[in-house]
C-alpha cells in the first residue's frame, strides 16, 4: 500500500521499488524548473484537422476531447525558464494527449523553444514521451521530425547545448528525431524507447528479441544513451552538466572569436 502524499513528495517514484511513475507535461516542468521566471512558448497555437481525417472518430472531435481530458492545446509544453538561475528553454511532452503523439503544433513549439535558444544562448532541455508522429496529420506530422532535426541542427551550428531526456515511453517519429539527436542523451531508469514495437519488430526479422531490448538499460549497454538517471537527481545532473557544457561552449567561442560550432 502506498499513499498518494509520499507517491507525490518523492516526485511520482515509487519508494519501494523504484518504479517511476509517469507524470503530466505541466508536472514534469514544475519539478524541473525554478518556480519563477517562466514564460510560456508558443501557448496559443491549436492544431486543426486540415485533411478532415476521419478514423472511428473524426479527428476534430478526438482532440477535444484530448484538451478536455488533459487541459493542454495541444502534446508538448515548452517554457522559458531557469535551472537553478541558470536561464534555459525546457519542453516536455504530454503523453495523455493522444499518446504524446507529434503534429504540426507540436514540431512548431519545438522549433520556437530552438529560436529562442538562439536568440538568447541559453540551453535546450527536451523530455521525451510520445508514441511517434500523429497519423491523423499525415505526411504533415512525419515533416516535423526533418524540421525539429534541421533547427537542432542549427543550434549545434552555434554551440548551444542539448540535453535529451528519455521517458516512458519514448518511440517512433520522436524517437527517431529530436529525442535521439542531443549533446547528451539520458534516460530515466526501465522507460521503454524504441521506433516500433517489439511485435512488429519480431514478425519482421523473424527472430527471438533480447529480453528488455527497448529498456533503457539495454540502449546505455549498447551504447545508445549515455546515462540512466533517476528522476530525483535529474535537477541536479542536468545542472552541473549544462554548465560544464557552457563553459565549454563559451571557451570555443572566445578562442575562435565567433560562435563557431563545439559540438
Amino acid at each position: 500500500m502506498l499513499y498518494s502524499a509520499e507517491i507525490e513528495n518523492n516526485q511520482s517514484v515509487c519508494p519501494k521499488c523504484n518504479h517511476h511513475m509517469r507524470l503530466t507535461a505541466r508536472r514534469r516542468l514544475d519539478l524541473f524548473l525554478d518556480p519563477s521566471p517562466r514564460e510560456e512558448i508558443g501557448a496559443t497555437l491549436a492544431p486543426v484537422d486540415v485533411l478532415k481525417f476521419r478514423d472511428m472518430k473524426r479527428y476534430k472531435e478526438r482532440l477535444l476531447e484530448a484538451q478536455k481530458k488533459t487541459g493542454e492545446r495541444d502534446a508538448i509544453v515548452v517554457m522559458h525558464g531557469a535551472l537553478k538561475e541558470m536561464p534555459i528553454v525546457a519542453c516536455a511532452f504530454e503523453f495523455n494527449f493522444i499518446g504524446g503523439s507529434m503534429g504540426s503544433v507540436v514540431g512548431e513549439r519545438f522549433v520556437r523553444g530552438v529560436n529562442v535558444c538562439l536568440e538568447r544562448h541559453i540551453p535546450l532541455v527536451c523530455f521525451s514521451a510520445s508514441g511517434g508522429a500523429r497519423m491523423q496529420e499525415g505526411l504533415l506530422a512525419l515533416l516535423q521530425m526533418s524540421k525539429t532535426a534541421a533547427a537542432l541542427a542549427r543550434l549545434g551550428e552555434h554551440g548551444i547545448p542539448y540535453i535529451s531526456v528519455l521517458t516512458d515511453p519514448t518511440t517512433g517519429g520522436v524517437a527517431a528525431s529530436l529525442a535521439m539527436v542531443a549533446d547528451v542523451i539520458i534516460g530515466e531508469p526501465k522507460a521503454l524507447v524504441g521506433f516500433t514495437g517489439a511485435r512488429v519488430i519480431a514478425q519482421t526479422v523473424r527472430e527471438k528479441l533480447p529480453e528488455g531490448f527497448q529498456r533503457s538499460e539495454f540502449l546505455l549497454t549498447h551504447g545508445a544513451i549515455d546515462m540512466i538517471v533517476e528522476r530525483r537527481e535529474l535537477r541536479d545532473r542536468i545542472s552541473a552538466m549544462l554548465e560544464m557544457l557552457t563553459r565549454k561552449s563559451e571557451s570555443a567561442a572566445g578562442a575562435s572569436g565567433s560562435n563557431a560550432s563545439y559540438f
